[in-house]
C-alpha cells in the first residue's frame, strides 16, 4: 500500500514526488484524490519501478489518475521544491492549465520529463533536479576521467624518459 513520507494531505496544486527505486516520478495534485502527470501511453498506473518505460520512453501522455493508483506500493511526499525560489502560480491557473493539457503527447528525458511538466505548471518554469544531478555527475565523471588519463600519461611518459636515459 502507498504511504506518504510525512503524513500530510496534499492540496490542489501541490507537487507529488513518488519514489520508484532508482528515480522519482512526479505528478501534480488536482484535488479529490486525483493527480495529473506524464506517463507513457501504454503504461498502467501502478507500473511504478517495474516499468523502465517511465524513464526511457520517448513519448508520454498527460493523464489524470487517482493518486493511490499512480503511487502503487511506493512512498511519496508533497514536495513543492521551488517555492522558496519562485512564486507559485495561482492554484486556479495551475488546475486550468493541467486539465487543458490532458491527452497531450510529449516527452524528452532532458527537457520535458514528468518533473519539468509539474514545475512548469506550478511555477511557470520547467526544471528537473534529476536531470541537473545527472548532468553534474556526468561532468564530474568526465573531469575525473580526464585527470586520471592525464596522470597516467605523466607516469608512463616519465617511465619512458627514465628508460631512455639509461
Amino acid at each position: 500500500m502507498a504511504s506518504t513520507k510525512d503524513d500530510q494531505k496534499p492540496k490542489p496544486g501541490d507537487l507529488i514526488e513518488i519514489f520508484r527505486g532508482t528515480y522519482q516520478h512526479w505528478a501534480i495534485y488536482v484535488g479529490k484524490g486525483y493527480v495529473i502527470h506524464l506517463a507513457p501511453p501504454s503504461e498502467y498506473a501502478q507500473a511504478g519501478a517495474y516499468s523502465s518505460m517511465s524513464v526511457l520512453c520517448d513519448k508520454a501522455i498527460v493523464k489524470k489518475e487517482e493518486l493511490y493508483e499512480v503511487v502503487g506500493n511506493h512512498e511519496y511526499r508533497i514536495n513543492n521544491l521551488l517555492d522558496e525560489e519562485y512564486e507559485p502560480q495561482p492554484v486556479r491557473e495551475i488546475l486550468k492549465d493541467a486539465h487543458r493539457l490532458l491527452g497531450e503527447h510529449s516527452y524528452c528525458v532532458f527537457s520535458g520529463n514528468c518533473e519539468h511538466f509539474v514545475t512548469e505548471l506550478r511555477y511557470g518554469k520547467a526544471q528537473s533536479r534529476q536531470v541537473r544531478k545527472a548532468v553534474e555527475v556526468g561532468v564530474v565523471a568526465t573531469v575525473a576521467a580526464a585527470v586520471i588519463v592525464g596522470l597516467l600519461r605523466l607516469i608512463f611518459s616519465s617511465k619512458d624518459n627514465q628508460k631512455r636515459k639509461q
